[in-house]
């Protein structure tokens, strides 16, 4: 079975019973704590090792999570581990997190921009997504700037990708010049 299928079950069983219980902020909260110490490349090492004994992982796990997390996702953490799951960790928990937007309407956007914008762009850029049809009620805005656009900004959200960079305008005008077969090597 694929990574994407099985952290898609597990994360979906999670958001399941989560919203079951009405414990979905609480777990969310949790998962949120999970995907920081996911992210350490020791740990990630450690769930991912053939050779560790899943008793060694249990003790590991019961370190970091016990007293940290709450019951219900305790208890989750438990389920992997007795599966043998524990190596798709990182990957459940960016599919719960996805999953938990979907159920709030919300849609993760990223702004990129070649210099940092003022808040009132930044403003304009938010009502006219909300004005749109293309994103969800809610929106978590990530802003980062890159000089190498030269100018112009990139908008990604969901699958659609909105760029007005002078890079990406560039390149375009490098291709068509590399299609002229009348002059080359311009």
């Amino acid at each position: 079975m694929s990574v994407e299928r099985i952290a898609n079950r597990y994360a979906k069983s999670l958001v399941e019973l989560a919203v079951e219980q009405g414990k979905l902020e609480e777990v969310n909260n949790d998962v949120q704590y999970m995907k920081q110490v996911a992210s350490n490349e020791d740990f990630r090492s450690v769930i991912k090792s053939p050779v560790i004994a899943p008793a060694k992982k249990t003790k590991v796990f019961d370190a970091l999570f016990s007293g940290k997390v709450s019951d219900l996702s305790s208890s989750f953490l438990k389920t992997v581990l007795k599966k043998g799951r524990e190596a798709y960790l990182p990957e459940i928990v960016n599919d719960f997190i996805v999953q938990y937007k979907i159920i709030n309407k919300v849609s993760a956007v990223r702004l990129t921009s070649a210099h940092k914008l003022k808040e009132e762009t930044i403003n304009k850029i938010l009502a006219k997504l909300h004005g749109s049809t293309t994103t969800m009620d809610n929106i978590e805005l990530d802003v980062q700037v890159d000089p190498s656009l030269i100018g112009g900004f990139i908008l990604q959200y969901d699958d659609k990708l909105y760029d007005t960079s002078i890079k990406s305008k560039l390149v375009e005008l490098e291709k068509e010049f590399n299609k002229n077969q009348y002059i080359k090597n311009f």
